[in-house]
């Protein structure tokens, strides 16, 4: 994998994926690759009672029953539809079911202003049909029809990004499982094979974008992902996606437990701080969610590797987060330089600690920043 920036789940976790194959005695719907009890193993990791002879590691960290719920829906015939605010690994998780399931998490539709019916179903290999005319092998698939045609799960992203009319015409394919081509005479219609399943994803703060329509939803079992607020279950997906990037980066350098303690107490403050704001511009524009927390941790790991001396210190944390929220000014900035100053400083006189670093470095990033 070293020649790929960022391999899909099936290729990065493929050891453990044949592994849990070759063990699998479970019954397997349809076309599945694992059962449904060994695709909640390798989402949620292996525990004594599995009596496994190995180790599967967690790879998403969030309530056992939204798993179960979500691999439920997949095996009957309505779709499944990960709603949640951003951050909240709704992509993440919908990629390993896809790799736990089929064995292929790539047959995406990101939706979007742009995004068109044709990406859901067909669209055409111009050169090709100008020189031999229109053919099922001048036909280009997407990647939902190729899910069809193979009986695996197709994946739409930002499902409440695109139009109604994308919408419109996914519903056609959830409700009839086939898909016409009437610009063929002889073999135009795709049929879905057994397995054929879509899993999307929608940002709960996109409402009002393009909302779903009623007849869409009945075609969708939800499962809402909610925001992580248990501190130590956010501290385990943090640390967990800090060893990915150094690994990737092939970075030998150590996140102190007592840094990643004040990089979760400061995102719940400013999250508390949000919660009680009245309008808008007393809120960050961050979601203040654990993936930004991840990137503020990334950016902060990366700074003091090529530009610090190898260690992270409380400043460059506190640099980095001020950085990373501070989206617009003035009102960010006004958000933050009252926080550091309403609840840094009186915890750095009061605990002291990596807080009288963080303090000063929040400092000097709000003043360079204003």
């Amino acid at each position: 994998m070293s020649d790929i920036l960022r391999a899909p789940a099936e290729v990065k976790y493929a050891e453990e994926l044949d592994w849990l194959e070759s063990v699998d005695t479970g019954s397997k719907p349809f076309s599945w690759r694992l059962s449904p009890k060994m695709v909640r193993t390798f989402v949620l990791g292996s525990e004594r009672a599995d009596g496994l002879n190995r180790e599967i590691t967690q790879k998403w960290f969030g309530d056992r029953s939204i798993v179960e719920r979500a691999i439920v829906t997949l095996a009957s015939d309505r779709g499944l539809l990960l709603i949640g605010d951003p951050g909240t690994g709704k992509s993440w998780l919908a990629e390993l079911l896809a790799a736990a399931i089929s064995r292929n998490s790539t047959l995406v539709v990101q939706g979007t202003a742009g995004t068109t019916e044709d990406h859901i179903k067909y669209s055409w290999n111009v050169s090709m049909v100008i020189a031999k005319g229109q053919s099922r092998d001048s036909m280009i698939p997407s990647p939902i029809m190729t899910a069809m045609e193979g009986g695996v799960i197709g994946r739409f992203e930002e499902l409440t990004r695109s139009t109604s009319d994308v919408q419109d015409a996914l519903i056609s394919i959830l409700s009839e499982k086939y898909v016409s081509i009437p610009e063929l005479d002889d073999n135009n219609i795709v049929f879905a094979k057994p397995g054929f399943s879509v899993i999307a994803t929608a940002n709960s703060r996109d409402r009002g974008v393009n909302d779903l329509s009623s007849a869409l939803k009945r075609r969708f079992n939800f499962v809402r992902i909610p925001v992580v607020t248990n501190k130590k279950s956010e501290a385990e997906i943090v640390r967990f996606r800090t060893e990915e990037l150094l690994r990737r980066h092939a970075i030998d350098l150590e996140v102190p437990p007592t840094l990643l303690d004040v990089l979760l107490q400061s995102f719940a403050d400013l999250r508390t701080a949000s919660a009680a704001a009245t309008s808008d511009d007393e809120k960050l524009e961050s979601a203040l969610s654990t993936a930004e927390q991840i990137g503020v941790l990334e950016d902060a790991v990366l700074h003091s590797t090529f530009f610090g001396e190898r260690e992270l210190t409380a400043q460059t944390l506190a640099g980095s987060l001020v950085g990373s929220l501070a989206r617009r000014s003035p009102e960010d900035l006004a958000i933050l330089s009252t926080y550091w100053h309403g609840v840094i400083e009186p915890r750095s006189q009061n605990e002291g600690g990596e807080w009288t670093g963080f303090l000063e470095g929040g400092r000097q990033a709000i003043s360079v920043l204003s």
